[in-house]
């Protein structure tokens, strides 16, 4: 897994609220980085960002909820934990379905603020080693040779070693060197496991 430092990204319109989260959080040797509104937040954004966003979800202009919509439209897989007053629960709730990891009320105590920041950056780590796995597995699958690819397929739809030369008019001496071929460069002995891997990034390989 590519080792990437995690930061706290912290969007707030209160001055006062933003110092005292940046101080916090540096008490507690994480790194942060403040904004003052949505709007500077998404102009700084990049999809290389690792750790999580704690956002203010009434601000003015855009509000945190229309942020986290812009973010799941650019595909951001940061966790992101709402700041709340106690007439923004229901609202909460909604951004929670949309994706959010946890919001918590104003006035909260520290020490439950960090522990819901701790588990968001666990949840980051795990989704960013999940999706090197995964990239990891597009570069073996794109390593294969088109004919190579047309094996695997047809292994994966459960095609006998038999019934694959067949239907492609080469022998089945040449079908089962092409089969081990996939099995070396996918880096498994294991039909099971290959049918894992390759349904595992279908859908990132059919956006492409």
């Amino acid at each position: 897994m590519t080792d990437i430092q995690q930061t706290v990204f912290v969007v707030e319109d209160d001055e006062a609220v933003r110092d005292s989260l940046e101080l916090l959080l540096k008490s507690d040797s994480k790194p942060v980085k403040t904004y003052e509104n949505a709007t500077v937040f998404l102009k700084d954004y990049s999809d290389k960002m690792a750790g999580c966003i704690v956002l203010d979800i009434r601000m003015p202009g855009m509000d945190g909820m229309e942020l986290q919509k812009k973010l799941n439209e650019k595909h951001s897989i940061l966790p992101i934990i709402f700041v709340t007053g106690h007439g923004d629960v229901p609202m909460a709730v909604d951004a929670m379905k949309e994706g959010a990891v946890d919001f918590i009320q104003k006035p909260y105590r520290e020490e439950a603020l960090l522990e819901k920041i701790e588990a968001a950056l666990e949840q980051d780590r795990e989704q960013r080693k999940t999706l090197d796995e995964k990239q990891e597995i597009i570069r073996r699958v794109k390593s294969l040779t088109p004919r190579e690819h047309e094996i695997m397929d047809r292994m994966i739809a459960g095609q006998a070693n038999k019934v694959i030369a067949i239907e492609l008019e080469i022998s089945q001496r040449t079908v089962e060197i092409h089969r081990s071929r996939v099995m070396h460069k996918m880096g498994t002995h294991s039909l099971a496991h290959l049918v894992r891997m390759v349904l595992s990034v279908k859908d990132l390989i059919d956006a492409r």
